[in-house]
């Protein structure tokens, strides 16, 4: 029951390989599936230096896809709030979280879909495991804690290594 008759599933667009294939799988299963549902693609512009801005508004308004761009600056609230130096990935996630759930009650998404895939739920698992000594990991489908949001992962047991090599044959124009 990741994807029910009737959703609206929000797929969040990095412009990296994990998410332009998590995209193009839902498109092909939106396409031959029994159960309808939509599809809006979203990028969260979170003003990093150097972003390509325009590479995912004209990749998916030449293939017809609906989207939307979410502006939001999150990268200088992480440079402002940790020391040089320091891993920006832990606080970067969690402000780029609550931004895209606030961008699903706006567009009216029923789920967010995720390009998480089995390596990344795995480093997850070990990085609980050893730094916070719990045994955890990030679930394939997720009901935020308000209970307002369900969080999807479709590539959960999707291997890395396929997904590259998916992104090659593709040729999607990927974001560094």
């Amino acid at each position: 029951n990741m994807i029910e008759e009737g959703d609206r599933v929000m797929v969040c667009l990095s412009g990296g390989k994990d998410s332009y294939g998590l995209l193009e799988i839902l498109l092909g299963l939106k396409s031959k599936s029994p159960v309808k549902f939509e599809i809006v693609a979203v990028n969260l512009d979170q003003k990093q230096p150097g972003f390509p801005e325009r590479v995912l508004p004209d990749y998916l308004a030449a293939r017809g896809i609906p989207f939307h761009i979410a502006e939001q600056d999150t990268y200088s609230v992480v440079k402002r709030v940790l020391p040089e130096g320091k891993t920006m990935c832990s606080l970067c996630s969690r402000l780029r979280r609550g931004v895209l759930y606030r961008v699903a009650g706006e567009l009216g998404a029923t789920k967010i879909a995720l390009g998480h895939h089995r390596d990344d739920i795995l480093a997850t698992f070990f990085l609980n495991l050893f730094y916070g000594g719990k045994l955890k990991s990030m679930p394939p489908k997720l009901v935020s804690d308000d209970g307002r949001h369900v969080v999807i992962r479709p590539l959960a047991y999707v291997r890395e290594d396929d997904l590259i090599a998916y992104a090659q044959w593709r040729e999607f124009p990927i974001i560094p």
